[in-house]
């Protein structure tokens, strides 16, 4: 896996040391500082393992590793997620066939292609493949990709790349993000967006906290974690308050010059679910996956052990809609 380039406050996640080849190196740049990061001092501060390291702000001049990998524009959290692919497919919870019917009936029109942006590993792409809607799937993370290859019809194309990679070519009756358009840059979203839709095309993008039920059982997580993690939710990327009635993104979308009828839907959800299996879900959240090792497991087993046998998660779905204006 190569280097990283982007502008992002934050972290870069560096594979395993036996991913690369021996001429590895990284060169961060901050202000006119530039440090070199070769493969070595790499394994020798962390053994080996997968290493996040953190610059801010980042900005990443690349040299390619042995197999020529580059992923461009994508923060640590975001590229944290294949480290425990199985266990995402496993404890992250699918999506309901009322999204796709919601999606389509907005719609209005036949919708025959889907370009799908972060997929995962594809639990959002099958549910539309399911609808019988020819999904492309685009991932930047390849074991993700692996995973989804898995579980996803043999008709749905797959294609490892982050969305700011994407070239413009055929375009799209849908376009639709689950729970991955937080991690794209936001410089140019909207007109990569845009350019991959057919004027009249929908752009669809949901997802949602998975939450404690129980306000009890909340506080007495939040407390277990305190020690290591202040929150282990994403903030609205343009600072929208929660109670607002429209939220990110489509506070975007109704500035966005090439889209209208933006919509705000609210899919309510409740999961009861073992300890067990919830404290694996917590395992796949990108604020725990980017604690050293130690102190992930740690927190984890705190949480486990305050829990009771069974809880009940608020899993509600954010769906946001919006069509590209057929005039521009």
């Amino acid at each position: 896996m190569g280097a990283v380039v982007g502008r992002h406050p934050g972290a870069l996640v560096l594979p395993a040391v036996a991913d690369v080849g021996r001429s590895w190196t990284l060169s961060v740049r901050s202000g006119r500082k530039v440090s070199k990061i070769s493969r070595d001092q790499w394994a020798r501060h962390q053994n080996g393992a997968a290493v996040v390291v953190f610059v801010d702000p980042l900005v990443f001049a690349p040299r390619r590793g042995a197999s020529g990998d580059r992923i461009v524009g994508m923060p640590a959290r975001a590229l944290s997620f294949g480290m425990v692919a199985e266990q995402y497919e496993r404890y992250r919870p699918g999506y309901p066939a009322e999204l796709v019917d919601l999606v389509l009936t907005y719609a209005g029109r036949p919708i025959r292609t889907a370009l799908e942006i972060g997929a995962g590993t594809g639990k959002a792409t099958r549910l539309f493949a399911g609808a019988g809607v020819t999904v492309t799937a685009t991932e930047p993370d390849g074991a993700m990709l692996a995973e989804l290859r898995k579980h996803v019809p043999a008709g749905v194309e797959t294609v490892r790349a982050a969305f700011e990679a994407l070239r413009p070519g055929p375009k799209y009756d849908l376009v639709y993000a689950a729970a991955a358009l937080h991690w794209t840059t936001p410089e140019g979203r909207w007109s990569r967006v845009a350019a991959l839709l057919e004027p009249g095309g929908v752009f669809a993008s949901f997802g949602g906290p998975t939450q404690l039920a129980d306000p009890a059982v909340a506080d007495a997580v939040r407390a277990a974690r305190a020690p290591f993690l202040t929150s282990d939710e994403i903030p609205s990327p343009d600072g929208t308050p929660p109670g607002q009635a429209m939220q990110w993104p489509g506070t975007e979308l109704q500035r966005c010059e090439w889209f209208v009828d933006v919509q705000l839907t609210v899919i309510k959800r409740r999961l009861t679910v073992s300890a067990r299996d919830y404290v694996g879900h917590l395992s796949t959240i990108s604020a725990y996956l980017t604690l050293p090792t130690s102190q992930r497991e740690q927190v984890l087993s705190q949480i486990e052990q305050i829990l009771p046998q069974r809880v009940e998660l608020s899993a509600d779905i954010i769906v946001h809609l919006a069509s590209r204006r057929p005039d521009q």
